[in-house]
């Protein structure tokens, strides 16, 4: 059985609000229909200040999500936890959690790469692995609903959250400190590319602290999908947004940084090429997962890059009408 995946990031070039609350309620729309046809998660994620507005809220995103669905998931990947009060955050993410009915909610922690987002939010970009560092031990602590010391006071923080011990918490990361960090943790390790030596590390560091635990890497190549029936033709037409989202983002990345969907393309014919950013047929998506056998995934990305929401909903009709049920 196919794993379909939906990605939100609500990027809207130009910030008009009509558009961008027409795009958030899409967004809602697009969640619960994913739902109705099988798919196992949303994924979200975490920007401020952007210029095109890319999302900066996915704790609420995902509540959204949690009071239209049932059953699918909802992982944050990443939320920039040294951004937040970590007691706030706790508070948040519990009750993000009470709403999902417990066991639907993944958070991936990511400390963030702009400064400039540091500085917005009033938070110190030096010292952030430290307040990734204390965020993490002050969640933890806090979503045993026991008291614990805060600061040099006894603080005890509710809700608490349904999932036990606690919501699914993975540290992100491409550095050796946040392989060391989940491991002395003994929590599972997502890093944001396909890093194999990061992994092995990771499982070192697990024996030398006594931890169990668990690596989950993307594959070597990772791809964002739209479906649409004629490739060539979307590619004329709206390959400028894909365009627009990828030039952003990688425009935001240090030159060190690794992201599993980091392009170097610097215009959209050279994006296609690249294939991260891909358009398929229909019958291009049912070749290859059913080519995937026990291990077919797709990460369907309807709204990239600002898509216009109507041409983001034929591309998730055709996904759920013409390949779909060609999987069984």
């Amino acid at each position: 059985m196919v794993m379909s995946i939906a990605r939100f990031n609500m990027i809207q070039p130009g910030l008009e609000p009509i558009e961008m609350s027409a795009r958030y309620q899409a967004f809602v729309d697009m969640a619960e229909f994913a739902e109705q046809h099988g798919f196992s998660t949303i994924t979200l994620e975490e920007h401020h200040g952007a210029e095109n507005g890319w999302s900066c809220s996915p704790l609420a995103m995902a509540c959204m999500v949690f009071a239209r669905t049932k059953r699918i998931g909802v992982s944050i990947s990443a939320l920039l936890v040294p951004q937040h009060h970590p007691v706030r955050l706790a508070e948040d993410i519990a009750v993000a959690d009470l709403l999902s009915g417990g066991g639907r909610l993944s958070i991936i922690t990511g400390l963030g790469y702009r400064p400039s987002e540091y500085h917005l939010l009033d938070r110190e970009w030096k010292r952030r692995g430290k307040l990734l560092d204390e965020a993490l031990d002050v969640m933890l602590a806090a979503w045993t609903g026991e008291p614990f010391d805060y600061k040099g006071e006894t603080v005890r923080v509710t809700p608490v959250p349904i999932s036990k011990p606690h919501p699914q918490l993975l540290i992100g990361g491409t550095s050796p400190a946040s392989a060391r960090r989940a491991a002395r943790l003994g929590l599972p390790f997502f890093p944001a590319a396909h890093l194999p030596d990061l992994e092995a590390l990771y499982n070192d560091e697990l024996a030398a602290n006594g931890k169990t635990g668990l690596c989950i890497m993307p594959a070597p190549n990772t791809t964002l999908n739209f479906i649409h029936e004629d490739p060539d033709q979307a590619w004329a037409e709206l390959g400028q947004y894909f365009f627009n989202e990828a030039s952003v983002y990688a425009a935001w990345q240090p030159p060190s940084n690794k992201s599993a969907v980091k392009s170097a393309a610097g215009n959209p014919a050279e994006l296609r090429e690249e294939g991260i950013y891909r358009v398929l047929s229909p019958q291009e998506a049912i070749d290859e997962l059913q080519g995937a056998g026990d291990f077919a995934f797709m990460t369907h990305h309807p709204l990239c890059g600002g898509m216009p929401i109507d041409e983001g909903w034929r591309s998730l009709q055709l996904y759920a009408d013409s390949v779909l049920p060609a999987l069984g």
